[in-house]
């Protein structure tokens, strides 16, 4: 049974890179994948250090494994400002250090994991690293969350990351991109996923 909302088409935000269409959820939508999963992987970056949401995040990661999902956090050298920005970040928030999971250890897993939950991360989780040898980025190793079987891309709007470059993940089948503040939008995902 498919819940309200899934599969809807949007465009995007206005200033969106390229007009490509895009899925959008809201949080309730979300709460409903990531509660009925049995694993999800936080793929953090820039934009959860600027919305300085690592403790909404956290509480939300402990909402989940409160109903037995498995929750995990992939760490990309590079996301942030500086290497180990994200460790010292989630470190912050008290996200178990077994949790924190490397991109060589994590990505063999990503083929079987139920939802991955990008927040704010573009250039480390964009495909075209991998699938478009003309991309500025071909060759850099990412993330490979679009293997993942569903991906919640949580992003104030469509606009390119640092390499100020469209990001293919956004337009995949398997995407689903919820347009909000990445604090709120973790804040309102945990209510959500109390409620069910």
């Amino acid at each position: 049974m498919r819940a309200a909302g899934f599969g809807a088409v949007a465009a995007g935000p206005a200033g969106a890179a390229e007009e490509r269409p895009v899925s959008s959820i809201g949080a309730q939508d979300a709460a409903i994948k990531l509660g009925y999963a049995d694993s999800v992987v936080f793929v953090p970056g820039y934009g959860m250090a600027v919305a300085q949401a690592q403790h909404a995040v956290k509480e939300l990661a402990d909402e989940l494994e409160k109903r037995g999902v498995d929750v995990n956090f992939a760490i990309h050298p590079v996301a942030g400002r500086m290497p180990g920005h994200m460790n010292v970040l989630l470190a912050e928030a008290d996200v178990s250090y077994e949790q924190l999971r490397e991109m060589d250890e994590i990505n063999p897993e990503m083929p079987r994991t139920d939802v991955a939950v990008v927040i704010g991360a573009n250039d480390v989780t964009n495909p075209a690293a991998k699938d478009n040898s003309d991309s500025p980025i071909y060759g850099m190793p990412i993330i490979e969350v679009n293997e993942a079987q569903e991906v919640i891309v949580i992003k104030r709007s469509l606009s390119p990351g640092f390499a100020g470059i469209d990001n293919d993940l956004f337009y995949e089948p398997n995407t689903s991109m919820l347009f909000s503040d990445a604090k709120q939008a973790a804040a309102d995902i945990a209510s959500h996923v109390q409620e069910l």
